[in-house]
């Protein structure tokens, strides 16, 4: 199949030309590797590589057109045509867009961004849609999904040529809705750019991914970058009752609301009560409450955020709180099990404040004279910075603490734990233990355990792998929490 060029270059403004404009292409790519014969390459300056050094490339492997951001002498596009624009990421973004057809223009496309919370929002979203009878999409850390279909999730957001394929399917099978994670990597590669959203949201902000921002602030301005890209058309809703949440919508051209569970906002709760199954919630101000299975104070927000959400769009209150008290909680997200009268809590916390406010969620449901027990690593090739605050939070909310591995990637693991060893106070060093196999740092754990006890194993949540050294290899802390409950019987 040909595109036409003319069309696939709406809205991507050029700066200069060196050769003759073919009138269409077979195909877009950003991977010198994957071009075929008349297709555009777009170079693009990524993290470890950069496109320009691989045009030569692309135009021996059949490329007929050629976008990047630099000025090229003409002896290097010989063969092709070369497009010089100002920024060949968001030309990339755009390109995809048009190459689809604009999907995204076909969908109320909702974006969530935020350092916790993602995840959870944009699913909850997603299945509130379909549970009040209106076909949607998600893409999410866990999954995507285009209507009933589940397909697997690679990144947190995709790339904008998979993004848009994606949107294109939802569109294709009468999906009205869409609801993706941001995430800072994204907004900052310009993965988003070409998109149109019809409102976005923004949960909350802590450290995490200095290993790539460097700095907290280039992380919170990375996040800014969705909310300063809403057409004025759309919708911003944020957290009120962080401390950056104002912030995001500094300049915003869409129209803004806020939530929180402390300050007066466009939307607010309360939570009356909570247990093990779930919490019961009271929305102001009309004092609707409703049960919900979800657990914990930064659950209450992420229930606030999707009943914003769904009231912006325009979604009537009751069946949307309906609703929302049939909805499961997202896969590794306080997944609990319950064995030998202990509770074993499996959750994705692999941030110090997501660690806390699932610790903190614990302590309120804790039976009297109980103790929790943490079994918790840190990802391997990623902002170290956090492994000693993460070890330090355990320690201090925790009866005894596991520190184990998580993903090591290419560090070794004992290196990990060591840096998480030194967050914690010497005072408390006598309740922790270090091992390194997280399988029998998981039984351990449970076996530490007494009946009343709670275990929470944190950082993997709903992955089903462990990354070490360049390869992938079959883990789960849900099955290795069930076999560990199982030795207990045994025993």
């Amino acid at each position: 199949m040909d595109y036409s060029v003319q069309a696939l270059l709406r809205d991507v403004e050029i700066l200069a030309r060196v050769g003759q404009v073919p009138e269409s292409v077979s195909g877009v790519v950003f991977d010198s590797r994957r071009v075929g014969r008349g297709m555009l390459f777009v170079a693009v300056k990524g993290v470890s590589a950069d496109g320009h050094d691989f045009i030569a490339n692309a135009i021996d492997a059949g490329a007929t057109l050629i976008v990047g951001d630099r000025l090229m002498p003409e002896a290097r596009c010989k063969g092709a045509c070369y497009l010089q624009v100002s920024d060949s990421a968001t030309a990339l973004g755009v390109l995809a867009s048009n190459l689809y057809g604009r999907p995204s223009e076909l969908l109320k496309l909702v974006g969530v961004t935020g350092t916790n919370g993602k995840t959870t929002v944009a699913t909850l979203l997603y299945r509130l849609c379909m549970g009040l009878g209106h076909k949607a999409g998600l893409l999410s850390t866990v999954e995507n999904r285009v209507g009933e279909e589940v397909l697997p999730a690679t990144h947190t957001t995709p790339d904008p040529l998979e993004i848009n394929e994606l949107l294109a399917r939802m569109v294709a099978v009468g999906c009205q809705y869409a609801f993706m994670e941001v995430s800072s990597h994204a907004l900052a590669q310009k993965r988003t750019a070409g998109l149109k959203f019809a409102g976005g949201v923004f949960t909350n902000l802590t450290r995490d991914h200095i290993d790539y921002h460097k700095t907290f602030a280039a992380y919170r301005d990375a996040k800014k970058l969705f909310f300063d890209a809403l057409p004025h058309e759309a919708f911003a809703i944020t957290n009120i009752d962080d401390g950056n949440g104002e912030v995001m919508l500094q300049n915003c051209r869409a129209s803004t609301f806020t939530y929180s569970l402390r300050r007066l906002s466009d939307f607010h709760l309360e939570v009356m009560s909570q247990e093990l199954g779930g919490m019961m919630l009271r929305f102001e101000p009309m004092g609707e409450e409703v049960w919900v299975q979800l657990l914990g104070e930064f659950n209450a927000y992420n229930i606030l955020a999707v009943y914003a959400v769904a009231r912006r769009l325009g979604f009537e209150t009751e069946p949307v709180l309906r609703v929302l008290s049939m909805l499961r909680p997202v896969n590794g997200r306080f997944d609990f099990q319950i064995g030998q009268e202990r509770v074993v809590i499996v959750d994705y916390a692999h941030t110090p404040d997501a660690l806390k406010n699932v610790l903190q969620t614990i302590a309120g449901i804790l039976p009297s004279k109980a103790s929790v027990i943490t079994v918790v690593g840190a990802g391997g090739d990623r902002d170290k910075g956090k492994r000693p605050q993460m070890a330090e939070v355990a320690a201090k909310m925790s009866r005894w603490v596991i520190l184990t591995s998580d993903n090591p990637r290419g560090e070794d693991p004992s290196s990990i734990i060591e840096d998480m060893y030194g967050g914690i106070p010497p005072i408390l060093r006598a309740r922790v233990l270090k091992i390194v196999d997280r399988r029998e740092a998981i039984r351990a754990g449970v076996l530490l355990s007494a009946p009343g006890d709670y275990v929470l194993v944190a950082g993997k949540g709903h992955e089903t792998y462990q990354e070490v050294k360049g390869e992938r290899m079959h883990f789960d802390d849900r099955e290795e929490v069930a076999k560990a409950l199982e030795l207990l019987v045994e025993e």
